[in-house]
């Protein structure tokens, strides 16, 4: 019986680049994994940060453009700039404050685009005043991140807290 050979040499190349991708690919992280590992990270750094009750650390996370928007728990109602939103910060909380702890929740949720991803997340939050008052908080954290050259920056930030009657 006569095979014709082009089939066989057809499907036999095609098995073997099957073969190598999958053997290239076992072990690798798929993209989701490796952007959430990424992402989870920076947001682990970004609340060791916070609960520094440094600025200057914080500041490391965020873009410095002087248009972009960040709405905080604290007053005003929005913060134009970073800038803005370091003195209003300064101003309405860390002055008043001995210690912080912010608790990421294990909710994290990671959605990139490209050059921009955002973050999702709940947090507990502990703060003691210099008044010695306590206060526990359970918040919200979302974040709009931007990759600028290997970094990835905060340019748009939503921090609150539920409504409660």
């Amino acid at each position: 019986m006569n095979v014709p050979r082009k089939p066989l040499i057809i499907t036999a190349l095609s098995l073997m680049v099957v073969v190598t991708q999958a053997s290239q690919t076992r072990n690798v992280a798929p993209p989701e994994q490796s952007t959430y590992a990424e992402f989870k990270t920076l947001i682990d750094q970004y609340f060791a940060a916070c609960n520094s009750l440094d600025l200057n650390a914080e500041m490391a996370f965020y873009a410095r453009d002087p248009g972009l928007v960040f709405y905080d728990m604290t007053p005003p109602l929005k913060y134009t700039g970073w800038e803005e939103y370091r003195e209003g910060i300064q101003k309405a909380y860390l002055h008043k404050v001995l210690s912080a702890k912010l608790t990421p929740n294990d909710d994290l949720k990671v959605t990139r685009r490209g050059d921009v991803a955002w973050t999702t997340e709940t947090f507990h939050f502990v703060v003691t005043m210099k008044t010695g008052q306590k206060k526990s908080i359970e918040a919200r954290h979302t974040a709009i991140w931007e990759k600028r050259g290997a970094k990835w920056i905060i340019v748009h930030e939503h921090v609150s807290v539920p409504y409660t009657d």
